[in-house]
């Protein structure tokens, strides 16, 4: 069974690590997941678990929880929980003003508002402090009241104030910068309207129309749920979901999807998915689901942490004892000094470096039209060193025209259509669409085939009019035993001039052939040399098509190397291969027909998500429009982040590290340290954010 809490007070790694804590020991509880992005934990338990109990485990831990469903009356909070954090650093800021007046003119009452900058300034760390002892698990928060408490103790009152006053702003930063990156991940949202205009109906709220309504969108509206065009022309600007620059036109017939906008005409539309099951609404869910698959370095971060702060608390004891134990140092200076490293000690800036790198990241993809299933996988495309690309609809544009028709045997091109549409009626193949398609362009309305039969990878085979026939690629043909050596050389000249193969027979002989052709992408030459450009030094074709027509692909694309008439099997053997000698390796392909060899890589990318569910659910990566540019501008986008991640990290150690030397030497001062680190915290949540910024 599963609980969904909204959490108050979950704003980084360190609330995660509590609430881990607090509950990962309790009978019954057997998961815990956390996002917090939206402050919201998964709790998978037993079923005589409930959620009161959880609550209650959570409210010992410190923090508030409330179930998920009464999340939008949370929303609705009074001035001080909205603004609490705000007002708090504000007059602690202001008591520090007026102290420091008083200060200088050597007043008596400095000492006073020296202690209500502190009061406000450790509002909101206090009770997390009081809980840390509480816990016997020391935090920052701990670290903080400490410091502050220790410089009141040696009557450095300036120091203390100070340090509760900046350390205040840097809470008041990192809330700001995670309620930063939850804006970006909300602005998904708000691309769907909450009214749709149903026609003979009117004006309803989007989760409240059925599947099969039909309703109006104006020049200038959004989309607000999937459908289907059933009168009216116009062009759709789909940039907020795919990214593409240039609107598509869409007639009577084509799909249309929620968020994106209406540029020109009047259209209706029949509604084919509800609010909650539209592409938006599945992409905006795996995008919130995105931010609990973490990457490898915030996994890292997390586990430093975790040893990191009780080091420091270590070294801050021996900087006391020592120098006053054994080389005689004044006892009051040596505690000064080892306030000040436990200042430095606060892991506030390396704690949230990672998740808001990562959370912008992934944003920023989605903006994209890129859609990333968590942090490990907007990492790996920067590492990536050999790339597996399927054919038909990667590297061509997946829509085949038949280009010409063999009758044989005595059967007519129109016999040959009839059986070919009748045997090809239940597949999804684009090779079988196209004959479909021109079957009907010809007027040619065949029977759906009975017992139908399909051998993956090569053929079907069904009953038309109580003759059983066959149809299938090349190989398929010569496996079926009705190959002559004048329909074999029939079939090599075809494939020879790029075309793929489909043969048509019965139990007695081969009733025709039929070639059928795709295009290549447009400037897709210019996409793979660009991917080559990106660092990956092998890129493979594997394709199920014939040799020749394959190879004909593959000279115009520019790829290192092609692999044909290959099984499913075949192309997952292929990626092993490929990664015994590569390591890192991804798939690219539909996230349908290419899933096995798209499991078997490090991760799979899939093409044109945008209409297909399979392959948003398939692929770890998904290109939601049909655009192979994405690629080279997804291995560049996990390498920025890849780097903004280590720029922060290298900056946050370092900076701790120098501090420590000079804290030790006494040139470091507690105020010096804690605007150090508040200035750290403000540094990295702002390269952070920069990926939000479009390349």
């Amino acid at each position: 069974m599963k609980h969904i809490f909204k959490v108050i007070g979950l704003d980084c790694a360190e609330e995660i690590s509590i609430l881990k804590k607090a509950l990962s020991k309790r009978d019954g509880i057997t998961d815990l997941e956390f996002d917090v992005l939206n402050a919201k934990m998964v709790v998978t338990c037993d079923d005589e678990v409930g959620q009161k109990e959880i609550i209650q485990w959570v409210k010992e831990g410190g923090m508030e929880a409330f179930p998920w469903s009464e999340r939008e009356k949370l929303e609705k909070v009074g001035f001080w929980k909205k603004h609490g954090r705000l007002v708090t650093t504000i007059l602690s800021g202001l008591f520090l003003l007026v102290a420091i007046f008083f200060h200088v003119n050597e007043s008596s009452s400095a000492n006073y508002f020296y202690f209500l900058t502190m009061l406000f300034g450790a509002y909101f760390v206090v009770p997390k402090a009081l809980m840390a002892v509480k816990r016997i698990q020391p935090d920052m928060n701990l670290l903080m009241i400490i410091a502050i408490v220790g410089a009141i103790i040696i009557d450095q009152w300036f120091e203390g104030a100070t340090v509760a006053f900046l350390f205040s702003v840097a809470l008041l930063l990192e809330h700001w910068s995670v309620g930063r990156a939850r804006r970006a991940v909300a602005a998904l949202m708000d691309l769907t309207p909450t009214m749709a205009h149903v026609i003979d109906v009117g004006d309803k709220e989007v989760e409240e129309v059925e599947i099969g309504a039909r309703i109006l969108v104006r020049p200038g509206e959004r989309i607000p749920l999937d459908g289907v065009v059933d009168k009216g022309a116009t062009s759709i600007n789909q940039a907020p979901i795919t990214g593409e620059s240039i609107p598509v036109l869409k007639e009577v017939g084509d799909e249309v999807y929620a968020g994106t906008i209406n540029e020109e005409g009047a259209i209706e539309c029949t509604v084919t998915k509800d609010a909650n099951d539209t592409a938006l609404a599945r992409i905006i869910h795996l995008v919130e689901e995105a931010q609990s698959r973490r990457a490898p370095s915030q996994q890292w971060v997390e586990k430093f942490s975790k040893i990191y702060t009780p080091i420091m608390i270590c070294i801050a004891i021996l900087v006391v004892l020592i120098p006053p134990l054994l080389f005689d140092g004044e006892w009051a200076t040596w505690f000064y000094r080892a306030l000040v490293i436990l200042v430095i000690a606060c892991p506030c800036a390396l704690v949230i470096s990672t998740p808001v790198s990562i959370v912008s990241g992934l944003t920023a993809a989605a903006r994209a039209g890129v859609l990333i299933k968590g942090g490990m996988f907007l990492e790996m495309p920067g590492k990536l060193r050999a790339l597996a690309l399927d054919k038909t609809g990667t590297l061509t544009f997946g829509k085949p025209e038949v280009q010409k028709i063999v009758p044989l045997n005595g059967h007519t091109e129109e016999e040959l259509l009839q059986r070919a549409a009748a045997l090809e009626a239940p597949s999804e193949h684009p090779l079988a669409r196209a004959i479909l398609k021109y079957a009907a362009e010809k007027g040619i309305k065949g029977e759906r085939a009975e017992n139908f039969q399909i051998t993956k990878g090569k053929g079907a085979e069904g009953t038309y009019q109580s003759t059983r026939y066959w149809i299938g690629s090349h190989r398929f043909m010569h496996e079926m035993k009705q190959e002559t050596p004048e329909i074999h050389q029939m079939a090599l000249d075809l494939e020879d001039a790029g075309h793929s193969i489909i043969a048509i027979g019965n139990d007695k002989h081969v009733c025709g052939l039929m070639s059928v052709a795709d295009q290549p992408r447009e400037n897709i030459n210019k996409i793979i040399q660009e991917i080559k450009n990106a660092g990956v030094e092998q890129i493979v074709m594997l394709t199920g098509d014939n040799k020749p027509a394959a190879e004909a692909i593959a000279k115009l694309t520019g790829v290192d190397e092609v692999q044909s008439e290959l099984l499913p099997e075949d192309k997952v053997e292929a990626v092993e291969h490929l990664k015994d000698k590569w390591k890192l390796v991804a798939m690219i392909g539909d996230g349908v027909n290419d899933a096995p060899a798209m499991a078997a890589a490090n991760f799979g990318i899939a093409m044109g998500a945008m209409g297909t569910d399979a392959a948003i659910e398939t692929a770890d990566i998904a290109l939601m429009a049909d655009d192979l540019s994405k690629v080279p501008w997804l291995i560049r986008h996990s390498r920025r982040t890849l780097s903004t991640i280590k720029q922060n990290i290298t900056f946050a150690l370092g900076l701790k590290a120098i501090f420590l030397l000079l804290a030790i030497v006494g040139i470091a001062s507690l105020w010096m340290a804690i605007a150090a680190d508040t200035g750290a915290s403000l540094l990295v949540v702002f390269n952070g954010l920069r990926l939000l910024k479009p390349q």
